[in-house]
């Protein structure tokens, strides 16, 4: 295995040099000494340094094969760690690669399967449909009729994939402790949730999950459609969907002539990667044109749900308030936003955080809003916060490789988009819902049934502490005579308190009756109203109870 994992190595630096790029290589400290050694190298001598070095790494590892064509990919999502010519070159790279023999897939389905293709499936095209570095599509039909799409895991690519993670990792580790500018670029960091990335790719079970998850979030949407999971066909190393019919999303002229509007398409894309990534907080995170049909109608259909991205409420919370921000160029907004978050640390000036964002953006808003790039204004946002320690965010870095995938796709189906126009209305809906009466609405329905099994005994528990403090109970344990003065004032007050704590109770009560059935009632706005005003009523009288109790001790 090292035998293997050295020339290995070996053929990989041998790639690098006929590329040109042994700039990179021998940037090692480590490694300098033995620069002379590149004379013994053939592709020396014949190396071609003509192109850029972001073209001359491009095909570099395309030459490498399908692990570091990806690891390209994911490279190219970081252009806060690498400079902008070779990330927008590394968005090119193509994963493609040729296919495996029909046969071998017929193997590994009836495998996984532990039956013959004939109990499972009407007829398998054993021709492949697509074929990529991990896995590739054959057409199928199942026993019903069905028409399906059956994706194969490539045999053997999980070795490969760890045997050349091996490599990265050892590179990685050379390149922490002899490349100086290693400490901002963390190649370990970068290598690590490439791993974690590829990884997920390689369980079909995994994308046959989002999948499902993407299809229940749009229900008889108009605007996009999932493909439905065969999950009595699906294993570990096969996945088997609804084939659909569609133009690729590449191909204008064909939309064109469907009779499709692209400029409500462009602006129905926009709109659904929002709903995505704000109102679900789970979105594609893989929206090239490679995974993106049209219907004649105008809908959307994806397909390749292998890398989703997440995001928690705080997240979307900084992210809205961010955006919105710099659309109003309120760029203190912005730096108090990321304070608030913990994405800068607490020490930041807020004044100098506001002026190096300030002097990104307003270069931006001095051309026609038509033409800002609202993807480059998120990367530039990322790159500002990294010179003052911002964290590296995994699904930050995700949705913004999405949203200037779907910028970009926009403006090729309609060049004036504006994508502001959809993404802000949008932004200010969604934080109102987050500040507002329905939100409020909606966390107490989240949190009912955890509150539910107490409310048989909160009566008791009511009647419980009402008696205790006619009684006295609640404050005095002992006869000494201050403490008697104390209980005498305790007591004066006993008859309000108590009507208090009743009221407050009642509300309460009323509050989270009329949460559970506010969505059975007909007009749903009064309803939410009702419910909320009678909670936040019980509460405040609950609260104002309670401390009159503290105080008087």
């Amino acid at each position: 295995m090292a035998r293997d994992g050295s020339w290995r190595l070996f053929r990989i630096v041998r790639v690098l040099v006929r590329h040109g790029l042994d700039e990179f290589v021998f940037s090692l400290s480590l490694l300098r000494p033995y620069r002379f050694a590149l004379w013994l190298f053939p592709g020396f001598w014949f190396r071609d340094r003509s192109a850029d070095r972001g073209q001359r790494l491009r095909e570099a590892l395309e030459e490498l094969g399908p692990v570091f064509v990806k690891f390209g990919q994911a490279l190219s999502t970081r252009p806060d760690l690498i400079p902008p010519d070779i990330a927008a070159e590394l968005t090119r790279l193509q994963d493609d690669v040729p296919p495996f023999p029909g046969e071998l897939a017929r193997t590994v389905v009836e495998r996984s399967l532990q039956a013959p293709l004939s109990e499972h499936f009407e007829s398998f095209d054993l021709e492949p449909l697509a074929s990529a570095s991990v896995a590739q599509v054959h057409c199928a039909t199942l026993k019903d009729g069905s028409e399906v799409v059956v994706k194969v895991l490539r045999p053997g690519i999980e070795t490969v994939i760890d045997q050349d993670l091996a490599l990265l990792y050892q590179i990685a580790r050379l390149a922490d402790r002899h490349w100086p500018p290693a400490k901002r670029l963390r190649p370990l960091e970068v290598v690590a949730d490439y791993d974690k990335t590829v990884h997920d790719e390689l369980d079909m079970m995994r994308e046959g999950a989002n999948a499902s998850q993407l299809r229940s979030n749009f229900p008889d949407s108009e605007m996009i459609y999932v493909p439905k999971v065969y999950w009595e066909h699906s294993r570990r190393e096969v996945l088997v969907m609804e084939r659909i019919d569609g133009i690729p999303i590449r191909d204008i002229d064909a939309i064109k002539e469907a009779g499709v509007d692209l400029r409500k398409l462009a602006h129905n894309g926009v709109e659904i990667f929002f709903t995505q990534a704000f109102r679900d907080g789970f979105f594609h995170a893989d929206m090239h044109p490679g995974n993106i049909f049209v219907g004649k109608d105008g809908q959307y259909r994806a397909v390749d749900f292998g890398i989703m991205g997440t995001l928690g409420e705080s997240d979307k919370q900084y992210l809205a308030e961010n955006l919105l921000a710099f659309f109003n160029r309120d760029y203190r907004a912005v730096a108090l936003a990321h304070l608030r978050a913990g994405w800068v640390p607490a020490n930041t000036r807020v004044d100098e955080f506001e002026a190096a964002v300030r002097t990104v953006c307003e270069p931006i808003f001095a051309r026609p809003i038509s033409e800002i790039s609202f993807g480059h204004l998120v990367v530039r946002l990322f790159q500002v916060a990294r010179r003052f320690d911002m964290p590296v965010q995994p699904q930050l870095v995700l949705l913004q490789k999405t949203l200037l995938n779907i910028e970009g796709l926009g403006r090729q189906l309609y060049p004036e988009l504006d994508l502001w126009e959809t993404a802000k209305p949008y932004l200010e809906r969604w934080m109102r819902d987050q500040i507002g009466p329905r939100a409020f609405i909606k966390t107490l329905r989240r949190e009912l049934p955890a509150v539910l099994p107490l409310l048989p005994e909160l009566p008791g528990l009511m009647h419980e502490l009402l008696r205790r403090q006619r009684d006295g109970e609640l404050y005095f344990r002992t006869e000494d005579n201050a403490e008697r003065e104390s209980l005498q004032r305790a007591l004066n007050n006993t008859e309000r308190q108590r009507n208090g704590l009743a009221a407050g109770a009642a509300l309460l009560l009323g509050g989270i009756a009329a949460t559970l059935f506010s969505e059975s009632l007909g007009r749903a706005v009064y309803a939410d109203l009702l419910a909320t005003g009678l909670t936040i009523s019980g509460g405040v009288v609950l609260a104002v109870s309670l401390l009159s109790q503290k105080s008087a001790r």
